[in-house]
């Protein structure tokens, strides 16, 4: 990089690149440390309920038809490969369910945890590490977001994968100690294989996008350790990332600026109670809310509107499902099974009870109110939803004004709840195992010299035989 006056100011992908290098912190903060241990905890979960689905055993196949050296875990379990097809295949995984956590328009830690603990392994990097990268790939990944004014789901693009490949190559940049040039070298590469499009959710597809951003994560940070080069302005050029993805062509692409705290400390961690599109989980909570209090039945009920925002409805876009992939993606099954069962969990969500008779008619008298979005927190929301359910005796139940889904970070879940969901994503027969790798994980530290990717070299494999997805031919 040409070297600067002090005063001069950095464009955006030579700022970016020094900000990965010497990002200002050399440890993760102490009210941050526990944010990041959650991150990962969820993810990991998301991952051991995801493993044996259709389309990770798929990308497990793909994985391991190509040669590669024995680097990274996968699944976490004794099979072992190339530290790009491991991130690719966890994270999957962990995506498979879209039950993973949630913030900055996106799913970061599916993308930055499933990257960074195969880029461990294969470095031996210590759990300080771990987290200091984290949080670096998650603020690169809130400064590109905070630079599109427009909704990238409005547009059709997936910001999980759009951003995410980016935050991903900052993350194992900065675990591998990149210098600022090339650390601005792997953010350009990682900003040319950036995709991702929303009209495959609800397919096998929406999770390969975590993967691949995972997976091109690291690969863009080790073509440009063996000299690849990106261009200089690459990020904000008229023809480069930001314009390019940009849906009324708004997006900020002016000089890099310091921010002057980290906003993780604003934008936290959203943990998902429900293994379904997060758009709907306020009318979820609705429902359930309303269930509750008046005890009502699937039969009792004339019809139900929801009030949401359009931006929102749009991602909700499947009105009639008639799987479980389709049905994570739809208003109506998130209405109709939340009042026939009072719950929304991975019991609730498989093809079987979609096809219910019950859910299926009650889906039919779901209707959607549509409002602009208006939140401050959450850009694609509406300020708060709603729901009304008219009972056939006439009466009408209004949930009032939803502001925030439980598990929202300024609704937090609590650790018993982030327990019982980790637990909940295994077979009770593996919950001894289980327990003992959350111990670990809730032992995570910000100054830890321990080892995370050692501890998962060592660790039982908690599959049942009969459970093991593991068993395609090399």
């Amino acid at each position: 990089m040409v070297d600067r006056n002090i005063d001069t100011p950095l464009s955006l992908t030579q700022g970016l690149g020094r900000f990965v290098a010497a990002p200002g912190f050399s440890e993760v903060p102490v009210d941050l440390a526990p944010l990041i241990r959650n991150g990962i905890i969820d993810t990991l979960a998301c991952l051991l309920a995801g493993r044996n689905e259709a389309v990770t055993q798929m990308a497990l196949q793909v994985a391991t038809r190509r040669a590669s050296a024995p680097e990274a875990s996968v699944l976490l379990g004794p099979r072992r490969l190339c530290a790009q097809d491991a991130a690719f295949v966890n994270a999957v995984a962990a995506h498979a369910l879209d039950y993973d956590d949630m913030a900055l328009n996106g799913h970061p830690s599916v993308v930055l945890v499933c990257a960074l603990l195969s880029a461990c392994e294969a470095v031996g990097a210590t759990d300080a590490e771990l987290l200091r990268s984290y949080l670096v790939g998650y603020e690169v990944w809130a400064e590109l977001d905070r630079r599109e004014p427009d909704s990238m789901h409005n547009k059709g693009w997936h910001p999980t994968s759009v951003i995410g490949t980016l935050a991903a190559a900052a993350s194992v940049a900065h675990l591998e100690k990149l210098g600022p040039t090339q650390a601005a070298h792997a953010l350009g590469i990682a900003a040319s294989m950036a995709s991702g499009l929303m009209g495959n959710f609800g397919s096998m597809t929406k999770p390969l996008h975590a993967g691949w951003a995972a997976s091109h994560g690291i690969e863009a940070v080790r073509l440009a350790q063996a000299g690849a080069t990106a261009s200089d302005d690459v990020l904000e050029s008229p023809t480069g990332y930001l314009a390019a993805f940009s849906p009324a062509g708004r997006a900020d692409r002016g000089p890099w600026v310091m921010p002057t705290g980290l906003r993780m400390r604003t934008n936290g961690l959203s943990i998902k109670k429900y293994p379904v599109c997060y758009a709907g989980h306020r009318i979820i909570d609705a429902v359930i809310d309303l269930r509750g209090k008046h005890d009502f039945k699937a039969e009792d009920i004339e019809g139900m509107t929801a009030t949401l925002s359009d931006v929102n409805a749009r991602i909700l876009h499947n009105h009639a499902p008639r799987t479980a992939l389709q049905a994570k993606f739809s208003l109506e099954f998130a209405c109709a099974m939340a009042a026939c069962e009072g719950a929304v969990g991975l019991a609730e969500v498989t093809d079987t009870q979609v096809n219910r008779a019950d859910v299926q008619a009650l889906m039919h008298r779901v209707k959607a109110n549509l409002v602009p979005p208006g939140c401050p927190v959450e850009p694609s929301f509406a300020l708060h939803d709603q729901v009304c359910v008219q009972l056939k005796d006439g009466t009408v139940l209004d949930s009032g004004p939803i502001r925030f889904a439980r598990g929202h970070t300024l609704l937090a879940l609590t650790d018993q709840d982030i327990r019982a969901k980790f637990l909940g994503c295994v077979d009770v027969s593996e919950h001894p195992a289980a327990e003992a790798l959350l111990s670990r994980l809730q032992g995570l530290q910000a100054q830890g010299s321990e080892s995370l990717s050692t501890y998962l070299k060592t660790w039982s494999d908690i599959r049942r035989p009969d459970r093991s997805c593991l068993s395609i031919d090399a």
